[in-house]
């Protein structure tokens, strides 16, 4: 896999999730997410934000790896 598979843009993030990259790097922090397994927290941005699953693994991928690092 490459290394920048999760470096996604703001544009992006937004155009599919409606929200900033910032503001689900806030949500992630608040919820406790390096906490957690990557599959709970997929869950929690499915079940609570409505996030399509691709996206809610891409934004807890990018959180994890920028947070865990």
């Amino acid at each position: 896999m490459k290394q920048d598979y999760w470096d996604v843009t703001d544009e992006q993030v937004v155009e599919k999730t409606g929200k900033h990259l910032a503001e689900w790097l806030d949500i992630l922090e608040k919820f406790q997410a390096a906490t957690k397994k990557s599959n709970e927290v997929v869950a929690h941005l499915q079940e609570n934000y409505q996030v399509p699953r691709y996206w809610a693994r891409t934004l807890t991928t990018h959180y994890l790896k920028k947070t865990v690092a």
